[in-house]
């Protein structure tokens, strides 16, 4: 965190001064965030990830992955382009958020998008509600849930202790990051487009949360 950090809210202010010294207490009292350096201060172990949404012509007609997505806009001086990012941020310990931003360089979309993620973050609710485990941990979630985004619907099932995360690769970024170990998953719709994909997962944790336990 930038240590020449100058508090621009109220809540940010809290957080410098020591007044409020962890993220549970933002949220039970239902304070927004809008700066991410009060993220970074009360969640030293945050880590990021960036989700490869692009994609160029590869060898043999595949698609090569890339970390960003450009597209372009005709305009009489010529042709815009535009770069989109996707950015996970949390701590592996209950904690995660998401952020998409577009810039005009990739450097710029990826800070960007670093710096929503965080602002974005939320508690995950995580449990052990697998029949076959039962084991009353945390490595994976309480409930079967689901979430949709655009054509995206995903359902996320508890699964017992070493089935490990049943999931693609940029999905499994999201369940590291936010805690989760082990688990189901069913997925309907356009899976490749992976900003819904994604946003799809996102509100899954955030429809567990609005059921409490």
């Amino acid at each position: 965190m930038a240590y020449d950090w100058v508090p621009k809210t109220k809540l940010g202010k809290s957080v410098m001064n020591g007044e409020i010294t962890s993220l549970d207490k933002i949220f039970e009292q239902g304070y927004k965030i809008t700066e991410p350096e009060i993220v970074e201060k009360l969640l030293p172990g945050l880590k990021t990830e960036i989700v490869f949404i692009g994609g160029s012509p590869g060898k043999g007609g595949g698609i090569k992955r890339t970390p960003t997505r450009r597209t372009a806009r005709m305009h009489r001086s010529g042709r815009r382009y535009k770069i989109s990012a996707l950015v996970i941020a949390g701590n592996e310990d209950g904690y995660v958020g998401i952020g998409k931003a577009v810039g005009t360089e990739n450097r710029i979309a990826i800070e960007k998008a670093t710096k929503l993620a965080k602002i974005n973050i939320i508690p995950v609710q995580r449990g052990c509600g697998s029949w076959e485990c039962n084991c009353h941990g945390t490595h994976s979630i309480p409930f079967t849930t689901s979430g949709k985004s655009g054509s995206n619907k995903i359902v996320l099932m508890p699964a017992p202790k070493g089935i490990g995360l049943c999931i693609g690769d940029e999905g499994k970024k999201l369940m590291r990051l936010a805690g989760i170990r082990d688990i189901w998953v069913k997925s309907y719709g356009n899976t490749r487009a992976r900003v819904n994909f994604l946003s799809a997962l996102f509100n899954v944790f955030k429809n567990i949360n609005k059921t409490k336990t």
